[in-house]
């Protein structure tokens, strides 16, 4: 009886060729995917929405500002380290950028400079979203894009708080996973999207403030059908360390040893631990990483978990694979302290 044995750390992540259009991307949750939502838009060729990130306008009506772009086939981006201010119930994010724009005659330029970036800060503040509120560029004789971008965008005058955790999460990330990631590295995706953790202790007494902690998700790689991603988190004793997780080793007999046929039986014969978690989203209000991994683009033969975060680290709390080629969604739920009774 032939068997299949699987583990979610053993899914192969298959490169494909760059789209002309790349993906639909519209992110405002930091300073960097508000920018980068910005050069998609452009890339795409949607001028409207690019010039909606803007808080006062980028030129004198929006056909100004598209024709701005007019032979441009493509505008290539790299993010340096923000720097923040707040003041009177406004945060500024200086951002150091630098673009390489891709004209269709086959030329490019180089630009490098900074975005300030304004939202509103403070319980009392009333919600404004993420918007671009100025900008400084110039031409810039850097041959490779990364070597353009400033190291800083401090203004004189203003009393900066550099957010120093997050950069040790960049650093991290680019200095483990810089080679595994390389999706990630050919797109010069390094910003993490960022999330605070609120959480208790068991003997944590009543009157104490809640502990938090904060968790940084990479983009790591993207092939035919899945996307990985790396989770970085704020440590108890400093800095930021990678994550790991849970993960079932799972033994699969199919019916006359053939994966195109019944599944006999499935089973789980051990655990081991992983970083790349496939097709993941973390879901801040329940506290959880869920998974979804196709193992084939169908998407009818899948592995999936949950982990949650208690107690100051994620458990694997559910985990369900369908391991019929049958062309249906069907998983077999094979551990559950999720579900409630």
């Amino acid at each position: 009886m032939k068997r299949l044995c699987l583990s979610l750390a053993s899914l192969a992540i298959m490169s494909t060729a760059h789209a002309q259009t790349p993906p639909y991307l519209d992110d405002r949750s930091t300073p960097e995917a508000l920018v980068k939502s910005l050069y998609n838009a452009i890339n795409r060729k949607e001028y409207a929405r690019a010039y909606s990130y803007f808080e006062t306008p980028p030129a004198a009506d929006l056909d100004a500002y598209a024709q701005g772009f007019e032979g441009t086939a493509r505008v290539d981006l790299r993010t340096g380290s923000a720097v923040q201010v707040e003041q009177d119930g406004k945060r500024t994010v200086h951002l150091p950028a630098a673009i390489a724009a891709h004209q269709e005659d086959g030329s490019k330029r180089v630009f490098a400079g900074c975005y300030a970036i304004t939202s509103s800060s403070g319980e009392d503040a009333a919600f404004q979203p993420m918007r671009i509120s100025s900008t400084r560029f110039s031409s810039s004789d850097a041959e490779f894009l990364d070597a353009a971008v400033p190291e800083d965008c401090a203004v004189e005058g203003e009393a900066v708080e550099q957010d120093s955790l997050a950069q040790q999460a960049r650093d991290v990330f680019t200095t483990v996973y810089g080679e595994a990631c390389m999706r990630a590295r050919e797109e010069g995706l390094v910003e993490p999207e960022e999330y605070t953790i609120s959480y208790i202790l068991p003997y944590d007494t009543a009157d104490q403030p809640k502990r938090e902690k904060r968790l940084f998700r990479f983009f790591c790689d993207r092939g035919a059908y899945n996307e990985t991603h790396i989770y970085l988190a704020e440590s108890d004793l400093g800095g930021v360390v990678p994550l790991r997780f849970a993960s079932p080793d799972i033994v699969v007999d199919y019916e006359n040893g053939d994966p195109e046929g019944d599944v006999e039986d499935i089973r789980i014969t051990g655990y081991g631990a992983q970083d790349m978690m496939v097709n993941s989203e973390f879901d801040p209000q329940e506290q959880t990483i869920t998974t979804f991994a196709k193992w084939r683009g169908l998407g009818d033969a899948s592995s999936s978990g949950i982990w949650l975060f208690r107690e100051g680290e994620f458990h694997l709390v559910q985990f369900s694979v369908d391991a019929s080629y049958d062309g249906e969604s069907n998983p077999e739920l094979l551990l559950d302290y999720y579900t409630g009774p």
